[in-house]
């Protein structure tokens, strides 16, 4: 299945990345370096979204033509599990008070990004698009899962109500340089990276990992995942939202030791089955997505050791 191609260049264009400083939005920077455009960027310190006035004031002052949406409140199955508060009205402020600012002040194009989190727990897999809402979320991260099912919502009727260029792409599980490395805020990747290392360089006998092993998760190198992002945003001209598929499916078991592998660490792993597993499966349909001609083009063990040579300079610069 192919679909019409309806450009929308990018050459030239005020582009505003919301959330720069996050593994998403520094690997869109990257990308757009690349690229005869104005980024527009804004941290936290100067412009916490959260702010409706100042969300807006900045946007109106700054026109941006198109907006890449991936500011976010992240964490791993802790903090969502904990902060369920925190987690929904962050996301949802954020999200509401670009989305609209965007809006009113004149950007052609909007990327909303969800998370492949907000699909019901037991849909069927690979998870298609039209899967959502046909369950209950998974509990460990109902919340954030929430305000990414608004956010989408929002973008959507923007779309139909008012005939705004705005949409919303579902990544796939993420991973790469730039990412968190610790416990409290990192993803199972660069948990496991940091969590290894350290076990490596004080000769630890083993290393305890939450669950059973057993769940699947599908991973997507940033890079990629940045350059597929400008693709839709170019070539995508539908209102509903649409995955960003086609990595590398893994047990988290089997991942487990293969970044073992990477770090060198010959420890023993021992899953404490008392925790959660969270979702037990989640992959992402590509068939929509291939459809607009994108595919992947880093493999999944030359992602990781990318990934593990990035934080060893990031240890190293601490």
């Amino acid at each position: 299945m192919m679909v019409e191609d309806k450009h929308f260049d990018l050459t030239g264009k005020r582009i505003y990345v919301a959330g720069d400083t996050g593994l998403v939005g520094k690997a869109l920077v990257r990308a757009l370096s690349e690229r005869d455009v104005t980024t527009i960027t804004a941290s936290k310190a100067e412009l916490d979204l959260r702010d409706q006035k100042r969300t807006h004031e900045f946007i109106a002052d700054h026109k941006p033509d198109v907006v890449l949406l991936a500011a976010a409140k992240v964490g791993g199955i802790e903090a969502n599990r904990t902060l369920p508060v925190d987690f929904l009205y962050d996301n949802l402020m954020i999200a509401s008070n670009v989305i609209r600012a965007s809006a009113e002040h004149g950007a052609t194009r909007l990327m909303n990004l969800a998370s492949n989190c907000y699909y019901p727990r037991e849909a069927e897999q690979p998870l298609r698009e039209d899967s959502l809402l046909t369950g209950p979320f998974e509990p460990t991260n109902e919340a954030y899962a929430t305000a990414k099912l608004a956010a989408m919502r929002l973008t959507q009727y923007y779309a139909s109500q008012h005939g705004k260029g705005f949409f919303t792409l579902v990544p796939t599980s993420l991973y790469g340089p730039g990412d968190h490395f610790d416990d409290e805020r990192g993803h199972v990747i660069p948990a496991l990276i940091n969590r290894f290392h350290q076990a490596k360089q004080n000769d630890l006998a083993e290393v305890t990992l939450w669950g059973t092993g057993s769940p699947t998760r599908e991973f997507l190198y940033i890079e990629d995942a940045a350059q597929g992002m400008l693709h839709f945003v170019e070539h995508y001209q539908g209102t509903e939202a649409i995955n960003l598929a086609g990595g590398q499916s893994i047990s988290i078991r089997e991942l487990g030791e293969t970044i073992a592998n990477i770090v060198g660490y010959q420890g023993a792993l021992n899953w404490d089955t008392n925790k959660p597993d969270g979702m037990p499966h989640k992959a992402l349909d590509s068939e929509r997505c291939f459809a607009y001609n994108w595919r992947p083009e880093t493999s999944f063990n030359d992602g990781l050791k990318q990934t593990y040579r990035y934080y060893l300079d990031y240890v190293a610069a601490t």
